[in-house]
Formats: C-alpha cells, sequence, structure tokens
C-alpha cells in the first residue's frame, strides 16, 4: 500500500479540520482492488473455447488434409466419432490454457473493460457506505471517499441530508484530483486534496451548529 504513516496522520487532519467547518461527517477507506475479477477471467475462457471452432471453419481445407495426413495414413481418414472427441480436446485445453493464462492478477486486470471496473467500484462503495456511514450521524451528514488502487477509480457517496441538497456532479473535481494524484504515484496527498474540496463543499451547505459532534472516525481506513 503506497501510503505512508504521513500520508494517514495528514489525512486525518484534513478531516478533522472539513468536519469542524461543517456540519458534516467525512469518512475516507482506501482498497487496493474492489474485486477480484475471477468472472472476467471466466468470459475470456469462454470466449477462447467458442473461437476453436470458429477457427477450424476459417482454416484452408489444404492445411486440415495436411494435418489429417499427419494423424493418419493418406488413405485412412478419421471417423466422425474421431472428429469430435478431437474438437472436444481441444475446447478443453484452450479453455484451461486461458483459465490459467488469466489467473495472473495484473493481466486480468488488464483485460477487464473500463466499465466494468467503474461499476464494480461503485457497488463496492455504495456497499461500504451503507456500513459506515448510513444512518450514523443524527442528521443523515455523512460523506464516504472511497479510493480503488488498481482500478485507478473512486467515488463519492453522500447522505440523504447532503444529496438533498448538491448533485452528483459536484463531486467531479474532488475525484478528479484524487484519481490524478493517484496516477502520478501520491494517493496520500489525493485523498488529503479530496477531503478540502468535499469539505468546502459541505461548508457551504451544513454550517457547523453550535454542537457539532464528532459522529465518524477521521482516520484513513485500509481495507
Amino acid at each position: 500500500m503506497p501510503l505512508s504513516p504521513d500520508d494517514f496522520a495528514r489525512i486525518s487532519t484534513a478531516v478533522a479540520k472539513a468536519e469542524s467547518e461543517s456540519d458534516g461527517e467525512i469518512v475516507t477507506i482506501v482498497a487496493r482492488r474492489s474485486d477480484a475479477y475471477h468472472d472476467v477471467a471466466l468470459h475470456y475462457a469462454i470466449l477462447a473455447m467458442l473461437l476453436v471452432p470458429a477457427w477450424w471453419a476459417a482454416v484452408p481445407q489444404g492445411w486440415i488434409d495436411r494435418w489429417t495426413g499427419a494423424l493418419v495414413d493418406w488413405n485412412g481418414e478419421l471417423t466422425r466419432p474421431a472428429i469430435m472427441l478431437l474438437m472436444f480436446a481441444k475446447l478443453i485445453l484452450a479453455f484451461l490454457f486461458a483459465r490459467l493464462l488469466l489467473t495472473w492478477r495484473p493481466l486480468r486486470l488488464a483485460l477487464t473493460p473500463g466499465r466494468t471496473k467503474s461499476r464494480r467500484v461503485h457497488r463496492r462503495a455504495v456497499q461500504l457506505f451503507r456500513t459506515s456511514c448510513e444512518l450514523k450521524t443524527r442528521g443523515r451528514t455523512g460523506v464516504l471517499i472511497y479510493l480503488s488502487l488498481e482500478e485507478r477509480r473512486a467515488e463519492i457517496v453522500a447522505d440523504r441530508a447532503i444529496v438533498e441538497k448538491v448533485e452528483p456532479e459536484i463531486w467531479g473535481d474532488a475525484m478528479a484530483v484524487l484519481v490524478d494524484e493517484v496516477k502520478h504515484g501520491r494517493p496520500g496527498a489525493g485523498m488529503v486534496q479530496a477531503v478540502e474540496k468535499v469539505g468546502a463543499v459541505l461548508a457551504t451547505i451544513l454550517p457547523p451548529e453550535q454542537h457539532n459532534p464528532d459522529e465518524l472516525p477521521n482516520r484513513l481506513i485500509v481495507l
């Protein structure tokens, strides 16, 4: 995890400062990844298996004749059961090869479509919001800033009192600076800047009340 003890301290300080200037509560979570994407590997393995008959359909007949001649003498021919058994073996080999190749997580992640990553990160962020923020503040003023490192994606999920006052697009600047800093290898700095921008929004829509308790932890949560 590319986060130093100084990053943890700076993030906690930024959260405490932002919460002191508004009635909102900010929770920060960083995860190495949001999903293992094993289903993506399975889909590619099935695709590799389905490409076998497609490849045989596209191969010139001369190639097939020469290949068949290498297996049986020139006067012999493959029976239908033998052909089907051979095809079945090739299907299994293609599936297993692709599945084994995609056990390497960096390759599996690289081949995962961007939209799939975004959906999984969003889904994970909503799950974590429900367990860490939702209904945890008296005024329903919690905000989750979630960063998924391997996908290089971030999500900001807010509770009802905040959603009723701001459009989701208002978090765009905070998410953009966070993702940009992650791409440059500075997730700690990105999280600090995101907290500051979210805090600035909260200060305008939820000014601090006279009694402003600290209801959620300020420390960075690492999963």
